[in-house]
């Protein structure tokens, strides 16, 4: 593997990793994580039929969205998905401290973004699979959350914000502890 020598943009990567989990690793050069992501990704949504589950929530057809839905291969995603965002922005962030130290390793507590990101693996398979125990149908403004695929994002950006303040919690105690 050849080094890059251009500066990569850590909020560019995630972005490309959002979009399709392994474009991030294109975008940093990693080509071959980059396809087995691409892999990952395009076998677990295939497998848990997720895009037709999104079909029918995009439909209002939210029992055909369940039952159509394969959560045992679903549960994949959101770990496949998130470790996809923190890869490729925490590797274009080492690429960058490579490119401005000329070589000399990285120390290895400089990744960003695990808190947040492992909040919404929590929240996203939290609400991938529990969604169907909160009873939306009852709350006509909420009914958008019966869905699966919709309830994990909510429960995802939810964990993620409670996920960064762990992580920044932790970070400022051990500042306090060094200082």
């Amino acid at each position: 593997m050849e080094k890059p020598t251009n500066y990569k943009s850590p909020v560019a990567a995630l972005l490309w990793s959002f979009a399709l989990p392994g474009f991030g690793q294109f975008y940093n050069g990693d080509y071959l994580l980059g396809f087995l992501f691409m892999a990952l990704e395009l076998t677990i949504n295939h497998q848990s039929r997720l895009n037709l589950a999104i079909i029918y929530a995009f439909q209002e057809n939210f029992e055909n969205g369940h039952h159509v839905i394969n959560y045992e291969w679903g549960m994949f995603y959101p770990s496949v998905l998130c470790f996809c965002l923190w890869q490729a922005f925490n590797r274009a962030k080492e690429i960058n401290w490579h490119l401005e130290q000329k070589g000399v390793s990285p120390p290895k507590n400089k990744v960003s973004l695990t808190g947040v990101l492992f909040g919404q693996v929590i929240g996203m398979n939290f609400g991938f699979y529990w969604h169907h125990f909160f009873f939306y149908e009852k709350f006509g403004m909420l009914r958008f959350l019966d869905i699966p695929v919709l309830n994990a994002f909510v429960f995802g950006l939810i964990f993620s914000f409670m996920g960064y303040g762990i992580e920044k919690f932790f970070r400022s105690s051990k500042k306090a502890k060094l200082n």
